[in-house]
């Protein structure tokens, strides 16, 4: 008999600095899946950084890539995917997550979000004159997307450890 698995793959959707490359791991040790994250995978198929993909091919080509990356990965079962940021803008992401898992929406306030991506150097969508100004619009213009998650956590007065343990405690695992 082989064991039921509650959902084939939980995605983890939120902003930059929301910790779902951090909770992720955790959370795939502690249900025992797997834990995945795209923009690695993204990056290895690709021989590039996103950085480098974006400032040389732009940030339509990265999102087509992006797309690509995370249809192949979703076929894949027993996963936490650790979602990019922007994953959300595109319907098509939306159709994939919905049909090969759960979407999890992990949720913090924009100041909080900056102190933790404050100092990186990788995002290049915040290599402006005024990250945090850029950083809240565009949490602003994704906010309803990220909204569209099965489940949503508020992590702002979580620790990692606690994030994952709250998806655990909802999810019934």
């Amino acid at each position: 008999m082989t064991e039921e698995i509650k959902y084939k793959n939980i995605f983890l959707v939120g902003f930059m600095g929301a910790g779902k490359t951090t909770v992720g791991r955790v959370l795939a040790d502690k249900i025992g899946y797997s834990f995945v994250d795209p923009d690695q995978v993204l990056e290895e198929n690709a021989g590039s950084t996103i950085s480098v993909i974006f400032s040389e091919f732009g940030e339509d080509y990265f999102r087509d890539l992006e797309s690509k990356t995370l249809k192949t990965i979703s076929t894949g079962e027993r996963q936490v995917i650790a979602t990019g940021g922007g994953v959300v803008i595109r319907d098509r992401n939306w159709d994939i997550m919905e049909q090969a898992g759960l979407t999890v929406y992990l949720k913090a306030p924009i100041e909080v979000l900056f102190e933790r991506i404050k100092d990186s150097t990788h995002r290049p969508l915040l290599q402006v004159e005024n990250p945090l100004k850029r950083a809240r619009e565009l949490l602003d213009s994704r906010e309803h997307l990220y909204q569209k998650a099965v489940l949503i956590i508020d992590t702002e007065n979580l620790s990692v450890t606690g994030v994952a343990e709250e998806i655990v405690k909802v999810l019934n695992y």
